[in-house]
């Protein structure tokens, strides 16, 4: 686990990183970052699942020590840690609701769409038909190599040489 959290941490510092460059880069990259930012923005939020009160497993996961924090305590941790990189990097966020709470000692955030969250998982997702769209393209543009293949095994299968099984030497002790 120690392995898989230093190669997150890493990824979330490169990507950082790599914002941090658009952002001083020319127009044209800030509009791209930006892009990006307001499409992802709210599917990264979706990204922890659905709200506790809708989750079916959030409770048994945290009573089993499964899950440490419910769905809403990490997407609340989430939102806590990217706005002040987002004010860092010059990037904003496309939440009109989005402030601080100082009594809560957090970020308030608008509500997240569940409906297209459930769409999106049930394969409905706006660019779905695209990716569908490129798979089967390239399942078709690889049927060649797929023909190939089995025609080579069907080939070497009448020529192979006869195989031995190796089995274990005999124990001399």
């Amino acid at each position: 686990m120690i392995r898989i959290c230093k190669e997150e941490s890493f990824h979330q510092r490169q990507g950082y990183e790599l914002l941090l460059t658009m952002m001083r880069g020319t127009a044209a990259q800030k509009d791209m970052a930006q892009d990006a930012t307001n499409r992802f923005w709210w599917p990264s939020l979706m990204m922890f699942g659905p709200p506790d009160d809708a989750s079916p497993n959030t409770e048994q996961s945290m009573k089993w020590g499964i899950k440490r924090h419910t769905n809403d305590e990490l997407r609340q941790r989430f939102v806590d840690m990217t706005v002040p990189q987002a004010d860092k990097l010059g990037v904003t966020l496309p939440d009109p609701q989005l402030r601080w709470n100082e009594a809560r000692g957090h970020y308030d955030f608008g509500p997240v769409d569940w409906a297209e969250f459930k769409a999106v998982v049930a394969g409905n997702g706006p660019c779905n038909a695209q990716r569908i769209a490129k798979r089967k393209a390239a399942h078709d543009d690889g049927a060649w190599v797929r023909e190939a293949a089995l025609a080579h095994a069907a080939k070497n299968k009448n020529h192979a040489p006869e195989r031995t099984r190796l089995t274990p030497a005999a124990n001399h002790g």
